[in-house]
């Protein structure tokens, strides 16, 4: 157990695997024009996926909940979780084709995806079921999950969480106004993107992280945290513990592209938190896991590992100190 009573161990991923096709243009298109891409990248995604891989890559034991087609790609996705060390017994293999996602990125690596989920609308509470058979949930520290699938699966999987003792953590990505009020009654943290708050807060995107944050928190069961991302800005952290909020700057970068980078926060968090450490500091390891995946292309590809966020660290800790000093009288 950690100093503040949670348990460390591992994390349970109740989530998607997409294969990505990414094209790569100068801008995005209008409605109705073509436009000419200029790359084309086959990788894996599937926001579930991405976030276990970056958390395995930080040091927690893994285990993912997820549904695959009986094809070549679900194939590649299995091998992809042997490779990152992932407890993949939990995963059905299943008669509709593997998840897709067509990310389209333009020349200030922002992007665009549409999301067919194939297989991934098939991961139920049954599947739940047969994880909890299986042992996956036993002693778990945190159980992690998106809306990428199927929301009964999460509420199934979130109910089981609250019965071994673990915490929860939702990534309401993509947003929706229709997110059942009994799964943020489950949820102990929630993590969005200024652009998914506004949709579940009916607030404007421009309101900022600090009041989206707040508002979103204001969904939440009473001692349930939420944050929301502003890209270069860092996250935002609306608490019980941080009554003012708190704000975690996020360290400046060269953007190369921005696909992976939420995953790379969500998974960097949730392996600290599963880890031992407190919010705060799993928040500034999730700031600078997502500024680095910014630096790279695509989304598995992207991801860091614990080395190079340690140094991450260190580099901001280097520059907060210098800061320090030279502000002080």
């Amino acid at each position: 157990m950690t100093a503040s009573g949670r348990r460390r161990g591992r994390i349970v991923v109740i989530g998607s695997y997409n294969r990505d096709i990414v094209v790569r243009l100068d801008r995005f298109p209008a409605p109705g024009e073509t436009v000419l891409a200029h790359g084309l990248l086959t990788a894996h995604g599937g926001k579930g996926s991405n976030q276990a891989v970056q958390a395995a890559r930080c040091g927690a034991p893994v285990a993912i909940v997820a549904a695959i087609g009986a094809d070549e790609p679900g194939a590649t996705a299995l091998a992809l979780w042997a490779q990152e060390g992932i407890d993949a017994r939990a995963v059905r293999r299943v008669g509709e084709p593997t998840g897709t996602a067509i990310i389209e990125v333009d020349a200030a690596g922002e992007n665009q995806i549409v999301v067919v989920a194939g297989a991934n609308a098939l991961l139920d509470r049954t599947l739940i079921a047969e994880a909890e058979a299986a042992g996956i949930f036993a002693d778990a520290a945190l159980v992690l999950a998106q809306l990428e699938t199927p929301i009964e699966a999460t509420l199934a999987g979130f109910e089981r969480a609250r019965t071994e003792g673990a915490r929860t953590l939702l990534n309401i990505a993509p947003a929706s106004k229709a997110i059942p009020a009994e799964l943020f009654d489950l949820a102990d943290l929630v993590v969005a993107n200024e652009g998914e708050a506004a949709t579940v807060t009916g607030l404007p995107a421009e309101a900022g992280g600090a009041r989206l944050s707040r508002a979103l928190r204001g969904r939440l069961a009473g001692g349930a945290a939420a944050v929301v991302t502003v890209g270069a800005e860092g996250a935002f952290l609306a608490a019980p513990e941080a009554p003012e909020g708190l704000h975690v700057p996020a360290p400046r970068v060269a953007v190369v592209d921005t696909t992976g980078a939420g995953d790379a926060f969500v998974g960097a968090v949730a392996a600290h938190l599963a880890l031992g450490a407190e919010l705060a500091g799993a928040l500034t390891a999730g700031v600078v896991a997502g500024s680095l995946a910014c630096g790279r292309r695509g989304a598995v590809p992207s991801l860091p590992d614990r080395a190079e966020i340690a140094a991450g660290l260190a580099r901001r800790d280097r520059a907060d100190s210098r800061q320090a000093e030279e502000t002080r009288p």
